[in-house]
């Protein structure tokens, strides 16, 4: 993948929108593609995530139960797969799987950890975004809460 192609793809995700562009054009000169055919794994519930993975063709299959069976959840281009494995060590939740020939932006979590050493305002500006995504997952799991209590 070009240079030229990668910046427009990690300037899209919402997560990296405010970084600025030098933190961006670090992130997408240095990251790397990888490639599977349908039907590949690229990754396994509880295997170490290393980084993230937007996908950029193709469709992925995440499938929590791990066990081959049918899944509704299928993401496209422009998905960030592992958005918490950028900023810390933790397993893979689902199994992911290419439905069809899929193309990934390969992110590494050191990578993304020395762009933003390197990016003291990019460091603040993602904090901020992380702690109101934060905030927003707090209020729908209260939500869903009260709405169980309910019934």
């Amino acid at each position: 993948m070009r240079f030229e192609d990668s910046l427009p793809l990690l300037r899209a995700l919402p997560l990296f929108a405010d970084l600025g562009l030098e933190p961006l054009r670090l992130l997408a000169f240095s990251a790397t593609t990888r490639s599977y055919r349908a039907g590949d794994t690229l990754f396994r519930r509880g295997e170490a995530a290393e980084g993230g993975l937007l996908i950029v063709e193709g469709q992925v299959v995440l499938d929590r139960a791990d066990n081959g069976g049918p899944s509704s959840h299928v993401y496209g281009p422009g998905t960030l797969l592992g958005q918490s494995a950028l900023f810390a060590r933790i397993e893979r939740p689902t199994t992911a799987l290419a439905r069809t020939a899929v193309v990934v932006m390969v992110i590494p979590r050191d990578l993304m950890l020395r762009v933003l050493d390197a990016n003291p305002e990019a460091a603040a500006q993602l904090r901020t975004k992380l702690a109101q995504q934060t905030a927003e997952l707090a209020r729908a799991v209260d939500r869903a809460t009260a709405l169980a209590d309910l019934g």
